[in-house]
């Protein structure tokens, strides 16, 4: 398993664009998957990753500005992980996690952060939650954060 980070392997941008809309959009937001992961590039924020397993993508995950969460105060945000059903039970999605991590401090941010409602995963990878967050759409999420 190897994870590409699609800033830095440009040639893989279409391909991620597709999955993430495949995994995470609707008709309504494929734009902003599409605009965002576009214009990924050499700054610090945003980054998207793609979890290759050979030629084939086994998850994605991304590291950007804000989750469309009312917190807008904090950041840098994890979004959008995903690992394929057929590789889960692996560890896998720490990979990706561990990238983000890696980048945000890398960037020289103190902490990460992510929305969610998985709560019981997010915790064995180093984050805590912290609180409640409320989405454009009307609905909320837990909010974890993990110092780095």
């Amino acid at each position: 398993m190897k994870v590409i980070s699609v800033s830095e392997n440009p040639e893989y941008r279409e391909r991620a664009i597709a999955y993430f809309i495949k995994h995470w959009a609707n008709k309504d937001s494929e734009m902003v998957y599409r605009d965002c992961i576009t214009h990924c590039g050499t700054g610090p924020l945003p980054k998207w990753y793609l979890l290759m397993d050979g030629d084939t993508i086994a998850g994605g995950a991304g590291l950007i500005s804000n989750d469309f969460i009312s917190r807008m105060d904090l950041y840098p945000w994890l979004c959008a992980l995903y690992v394929e059903r057929e590789y889960r039970g692996n560890g896998y999605g720490n990979l990706l996690i561990q990238r983000g991590k890696e980048d945000a401090r890398a960037a020289g941010f103190p902490r990460l952060y992510l929305c969610s409602d998985h709560v019981g995963y997010y915790e064995h990878y180093g984050f805590s939650p912290i609180g409640t967050g409320y989405h454009p759409w009307g609905e909320t999420s837990g909010i974890f954060m993990c110092e780095l």
